[in-house]
Parts: structure tokens; C-alpha cells; sequence
């Protein structure tokens, strides 16, 4: 099988996308299918750590000025207008029949479909926001609490929907670990090891202004992307602390396992914390994350504040609030860990090829 995926990192949009879709793309290899990324150009692509993971990346040419000009409510990220991007990705896959082509880009919709879906088999869209209609066959939305009826007249009678954390793209050394982090948590008397990871960029340096408002008697680490433009400033701030910084780390699931608490963000990190039982004080930073926070907090899994509104103590409060309180410490493992087991990605590819190899049979 021949399968492209388009999806995007930018400055602008951050990495989750394209690093979910990596997860998504090795399980794919593993089962004997040519994988190609379509990517455009953008300030804080990710299309060198593609190819490092061993992927061909088919280079979309990076915007020239505000050429969208709709109301869209994301196609800023994609930065020129549909048509112009399907035009673009139709050169890529016109050469060879696609058996599947996946999007995760929510500046993307219906428009983009209709002009790609003649070029492949199916074609298959990533989200997480219901917030458009879209013309697939099949459809996954990770996140947790994601009903049926949120796609109800958005997407075809006959489409596949794999909608919930039992689908989260997870890497294979979350499940590995998964069993040995559990363990650990049920252990653990004091909290002395936080993890802090805002994301893949970080433009607003949200991490070191975290790090101004937590105590330095704890040992902190500090996980940046490659393409957060405040790599040295965090450095020095934390040469002379107790303070490890990892950039572009490759081993987030064994940085997990050694922490006791996280503070991070509210992207699909949140299912990689969850199946490894991590506690969490999660800052919602966009308004595609806050449902994902809502949804976590109200089952107590995390603890979620919404990151423009924090009191300058809140996320120390929240510390605290764990630190002393043992119990709900071991609730928040016990609950975070039964939202996602780490199999989602196997599952999904099982229904891709179940999808995909359905038509072949109808032949």
C-alpha cells in the first residue's frame, strides 16, 4: 500500500501533529506500507526530523504573504487557500496512485477533499475539533469523550469513525514502559522529579515562565523542541539551578517514567502522561486545548489551568495541592492511566487496513 501524509509544524501551529502522525506512520511501516509525508516549508517545519525517522518528505513551497483571505478559522496555519495547497499536493500524488492519503491540518476541510480524493483509494483525516465538514472515509479523533453525534452531518453516512483515547497515537515505548511506570507511581512518597514540557516551540516562553514560579528544591527537568526560539535563554537561566535541559528529546517516554509530576501543556502529550499514570498540572495554551483540559479535570486526571488567567502562585499552588496530598495523588494515577493503555496506534492501523483493503475486496 502507498500512503501520503500531509500535515504541517510550524511556529505558528506547534509539532503535536506531526509528531503523532511519525507514531502513526512507523506502525503503518511495520505493516508493510510505503509512507510519504507531504509538508510545507514553514517557519519551525519539522521535515528534517521526517526524514531522520526515515520517511520520504515531498517539500510544499513555503508561503508568499497572506494568500488565504477567508474567515476559515484555521487556515491561517496552512497559509494559502485550499485549492492552492489541494493544487500542490495533486502535483505530489498524480504521479502515483495513492492507495491512502491522511491529513491532519486543521486548516483543511471539504474544499481540499473534493479536489484529492480522486487521486487515492480513501483518505483518511486526523482531528480534533468537529469543527467542519469533511469529505473521508475513514475519521479518528484521539480525544477523550468525543461522541458520534459531534460529526453528525460532517462527515459521509458510510465513514469510519475511530473517536476516543482507546485510538491515541502513542509510540511503542509508551506501552513498554506502562506497566513498570505504574508500578513506580504506586511507590512513590514525596514528589522530588517534575517534568516540564510546553510543547514543541514554545513561542511565548511559557517555560521559563513557569520555571520563575516553582521552587528550585525539587530537580527539574525541562524538555524544548529544536525549533523553540528560546533554547538559550533557558539554558542560562538554568546553569547554575537544579535544572536539566534536553532539547529535541527522543526519549519521552523514559522521562516520563522518572518523573513524579508534569507540567505541560494540553496537547496529545496528554494521552502519553495519561498511560503512563503521570499526575499532571496541565496549562491550556490555545483554544483547541481546552476541551481536551476540561474533559481530563472533570474525571480528575489532571489538575488544568487555562494558562492567560493563572494567578502568578497558581501552578505552585497546584504543586502543593499533590506534594501533600497523597490520596489524591494515587487517584489521579489510578484515573489518568484507565483513559489510554498505549494500543491505540496498533488499533488504528487495524481498521486502516480493514477500510482500505474492504474496497480491494469489493473489486
Amino acid at each position: 500500500m502507498k500512503v501520503f501524509i500531509r500535515v504541517d509544524a510550524s511556529l505558528k501551529m506547534g509539532t503535536g501533529h506531526v509528531m503523532r502522525c511519525l507514531t502513526l506512520a512507523h506502525v503503518l511501516k511495520e505493516s508493510n506500507m510505503q509512507v510519504n509525508f507531504i509538508c510545507r516549508k514553514h517557519d519551525g517545519n519539522l521535515i528534517d526530523k521526517i526524514r531522520i525517522n526515515g520517511f520520504n518528505v515531498f517539500e510544499l513551497k513555503p508561503p508568499i504573504g497572506r494568500q488565504y483571505g477567508t474567515k476559515f478559522t484555521y487556515l491561517h496555519w496552512l497559509e494559502v487557500t485550499q485549492k492552492q495547497d489541494a493544487v500542490d499536493c495533486i502535483a505530489v500524488v498524480s504521479k502515483i496512485k495513492a492507495d491512502l492519503i491522511i491529513v491532519d491540518h486543521y486548516g483543511i476541510g471539504e474544499e481540499w477533499h473534493r479536489y484529492l480524493k480522486e487521486y487515492c483509494n480513501k483518505l483518511m483525516v486526523i482531528d480534533d475539533l468537529a469543527d467542519r465538514k469533511f469529505i473521508c472515509d475513514i475519521l479518528l479523533n484521539q480525544n477523550l469523550g468525543i461522541k458520534e453525534k459531534a460529526y453528525k452531518n460532517k462527515v459521509p453516512s458510510d465513514c469510519c469513525l475511530l473517536l476516543g483515547s482507546d485510538y491515541a497515537l502513542l509510540r511503542s515505548e509508551f506501552l513498554r514502559l506502562r506497566d513498570q511506570a505504574l508500578y513506580k507511581r504506586r511507590k512513590i512518597s514525596t514528589i522530588n522529579n517534575v517534568l516540564i514540557s510546553m510543547g514543541g516551540n514554545d513561542p511565548k516562553n511559557i517555560t521559563y515562565d513557569i520555571l520563575q514560579k516553582i521552587e528550585n528544591d525539587i530537580n527539574i527537568t525541562v524538555v524544548l523542541g529544536l525549533g523553540s526560539p528560546h533554547i538559550e535563554m533557558i539554558k542560562e537561566y538554568a546553569a547554575y539551578k537544579n535544572i536539566k535541559i534536553i532539547v529535541d528529546a527522543n526519549n519521552m517516554a523514559e522521562l516520563m517514567l522518572a518523573s513524579d509530576l508534569a507540567i505541560g501543556a494540553g496537547g496529545s502529550t496528554s494521552w502519553e502522561r495519561c498511560c503512563l499514570g503521570l499526575p499532571t498540572v496541565l496549562l491550556i495554551l490555545a483554544e483547541n486545548q481546552q476541551k481536551i483540559g476540561d474533559n481530563l479535570a472533570r474525571i480528575g486526571a489532571v489538575i488544568a489551568l487555562k494558562y492567560d488567567n493563572i494567578a502568578k502562585d497558581s501552578v505552585k499552588d497546584a504543586m502543593t495541592i499533590l506534594m501533600k496530598n497523597k490520596n489524591k495523588y494515587t487517584r489521579m494515577c489510578n484515573i489518568s492511566a484507565k483513559i489510554c493503555d498505549g494500543k491505540g496506534a496498533k488499533r488504528v492501523t487495524g481498521k486502516i487496513l480493514s477500510v482500505c483493503f474492504e474496497k480491494r475486496n469489493d473489486i
